[in-house]
């Protein structure tokens, strides 16, 4: 794939990525119910500026490959690891899974906040799983609720937000769905707010802030009160066949 296409794959939005870098409740409270999945060998697709990794990665002992189409933050990777703020065995590769070896497999594959960005979804989750091991993990977080989608998404290069239907719907043949709920009602339930009293699409960082420190540990109580029926993530997790 050229790096034409693909940034014509991946759009990343630099102040998006800095907008949640501080947000390290939400990032727990995901961690948290990912770990359990991940394998001795790791592939995170789409590291961006390396939140993700820094959260999963201080505790994995495997391998662990953050792959990245854009140069820049590539770049900004390679100097976190340098500096110590990411594992050193981490290895950086610029691309994205069509640039992988054929033969090239791993025992869970992430997409953390990145399978909204792109366009032909369904073929990158097909793509991805021939790079999954016999019982290997595929796993998905992006935000929820098509009528939750705003200004903002449009601004950060979102095609889409998904309910729990459409994660089922890109089911490749060779996968099977371990688990698949919501995360965060409480976050759900204000934003809703949000849109109908005061029409604004954009939060600051005031707001992110106020989310993170109060309003997800508040979701980490109510979430499983609601059977993760409701919330303003969905997180779905493929199991790959024997």
């Amino acid at each position: 794939m050229t790096e034409q296409a693909e940034s014509k794959t991946f759009t990343y939005i630099g102040s998006e990525l800095d907008f949640f870098e501080r947000a390290v409740n939400w990032k727990r409270y995901w961690g948290s119910r990912i770990h359990r999945y991940l394998g001795e060998s790791v592939l995170e697709v789409g590291a961006g500026i390396g939140g993700t990794t820094q959260i999963l990665a201080r505790d994995h002992t495997g391998q662990w490959i953050c792959m990245e189409p854009d140069g820049e933050l590539i770049a900004l990777l390679q100097q976190k690891r340098d500096n110590g703020d990411l594992p050193a065995r981490c290895e950086i590769r610029k691309g994205t899974v069509a640039n992988l070896a054929p033969d090239e497999l791993f025992d869970s594959i992430c997409y953390i906040d990145v399978m909204e960005h792109i366009e032909d979804d369904k073929s990158e989750i097909a793509l991805a799983a021939k790079h999954l091991r016999p019982h290997g993990h595929l796993i998905v977080l992006c935000p929820a609720h098509q009528y939750l989608f705003s200004e903002f998404d449009t601004e950060i290069g979102h095609f889409r937000r998904y309910n729990r239907q459409m994660m089922a719907a890109l089911t490749p043949p060779e996968l099977e769905t371990e688990a698949l709920y919501y995360l965060d009602s409480v976050g759900m339930f204000a934003s809703l707010g949000n849109r109908l009293l005061m029409r604004a699409s954009l939060p600051t960082y005031r707001q992110i802030w106020f989310w993170d420190k109060f309003m997800i540990p508040a979701s980490r109580i109510v979430d499983p009160l609601l059977g993760r029926r409701v919330g303003k993530s969905v997180m779905q997790v493929w199991r790959r066949k024997a």
